[in-house]
């Protein structure tokens, strides 16, 4: 007996999910994470209240999913891409490359983090936030043998924070926290913090 294949999802389906997250990444973008309801969501969308329940189940697991699509398109940058960020450089420089690529990603999409912070309990621990720590902690343990890498993996993480990054946004100070974030990464891992190639404002 052959084996079953998963069952492949609908095509209005499928659009319908596309909707949802293209509209409420738009929303999220124009409006802020504060102000936007999943009734706003649906309208744009063109799908009812109860489609976006059923297809996701709550507000925080939209949010999850949209992080997720661009979580993972970085995660496959870091797992098979080209050095630095992928396989193949030095540790400290694969570290530095690594914030400032997740920095661009949160400043890129500072509300939709917002939003999922704040819908998600603090308690979830994300397979990709798990998969961000263990890579940051194997390079750090490359690069520093003499420091507890995963205390520190996480420290440096927790830098990464969307609300200290949307105060700087607002205030026109992006470059100046990229640059610290820079600097701080390059202090722990003794490279020269150089200037990043791609200006974040």
């Amino acid at each position: 007996m052959s084996e079953r294949q998963p069952k492949k999802e609908r095509s209005d389906a499928a659009r319908n999910r596309r909707a949802i997250l293209d509209a409420t990444d738009a929303l999220l973008s124009a409006s802020g994470s504060e102000h936007v309801s999943i009734d706003e969501i649906a309208a744009a969308a063109g799908v009812g209240k109860g489609t976006i329940f059923h297809r996701f189940g709550s507000r925080a697991e939209l949010m999850r999913e949209l992080v997720r699509e661009r979580a993972l398109t970085l995660r496959d940058a870091v797992t098979d891409g080209e050095p630095p960020l992928g396989p193949g450089a030095p540790a400290p420089e694969r570290l530095l490359a690594y914030f400032d690529a997740m920095f661009r990603l949160i400043v890129d999409n500072v509300e939709l983090m917002i939003a999922y912070d704040n819908s998600t309990s603090e308690a979830q621990e994300d397979e990709i936030n798990v998969f961000w720590a263990r890579h940051i902690a194997a390079l750090l343990a490359e690069a520093r043998p003499d420091v507890d890498a995963p205390v520190l993996g996480r420290l440096l993480l927790g830098t990464l924070n969307p609300d200290v990054v949307l105060q700087h946004i607002r205030a026109g100070q992006t470059d100046r926290l990229a640059q610290a974030l820079r600097h701080l990464v390059a202090s722990v891992v003794g490279e020269p913090p150089t200037a990043t190639s791609r200006r974040t404002t």
